[in-house]
């Protein structure tokens, strides 16, 4: 897998360079890995709804191709886009998504955050009162509160065409958090969105972006 890092870049012109590469690969191009930056943007999935989008305040909402459902981009996190041959790979979607997570899962790891899966809504989350702890989530989620005690610090939003994967999975490293108070992260309303920096630890973009990237091209090479 080719890796890579594109830094800032515009989120538009990315959407399309992703697509154009998916709509031309053949069965033996190789698989590449885009790890970028981006300016606010908010990005809304098939399934996004416009009434999560509750106050953009000057911030641009593009419409996308991509599943879930809205959530921000901006300076501060790692955005990591797999352009993988799912059949070439011999896995299917849940595979994939489950991979992408792990890959997550480990990155956090190295530095001593603990990453947890909660079913039914893809993405990373930690444990807000003890982001190191290794126990696992367990009982019934509340209810009225089914995120209580738990930040959300990567979220995940995906394409397969002619089984090939693009877009991919933010992980949050230090960024202004304030622009998750304008929409329903991911549709889930009150849904706390954390970063590294939220818990204490303080690591730059390049780090965390090679850190990431390596453990993705571990998940995502055969």
């Amino acid at each position: 897998m080719l890796i890579k890092t594109l830094g800032r870049v515009d989120y538009a012109a990315t959407l399309a360079a992703m697509q154009a590469f998916t709509a031309e690969r053949g069965p033996d191009t190789p698989d590449e890995l885009w790890l970028c930056e981006f300016d606010p943007v908010y990005t809304q999935g098939l399934a996004g709804k416009a009434d999560h989008v509750l106050d953009p305040a000057g911030i641009p909402v593009v419409q996308t191709n991509r599943g879930g459902q809205v959530t921000y981009h901006g300076p501060g996190q790692v955005v990591a886009y797999p352009l993988v041959d799912l059949q070439r790979l011999g896995i299917y979607v849940r595979e994939y998504v489950f991979r992408l997570e792990a890959a997550v899962i480990q990155t956090l790891e190295t530095f001593g955050v603990t990453g947890h899966r909660v079913s039914g809504a893809p993405g990373i989350y930690v444990r807000l009162d003890d982001p190191s702890s290794h126990a696992a989530l367990t009982g019934p989620a509340d209810p009225g509160d089914p995120f209580k005690g738990l930040g959300k610090i990567a979220a995940l939003g995906i394409k397969i065409s002619r089984h090939c994967s693009y877009h991919g999975v933010a992980l949050n490293v230090g960024m202004d958090l304030h622009p998750f108070d304008g929409i329903n992260p991911c549709g889930y309303a009150g849904l706390k969105t954390v970063d590294l920096a939220t818990l204490r630890v303080f690591s730059d973009w390049t780090t965390v972006a090679q850190r990431f990237g390596e453990r993705l091209a571990a998940q995502l090479t055969p």
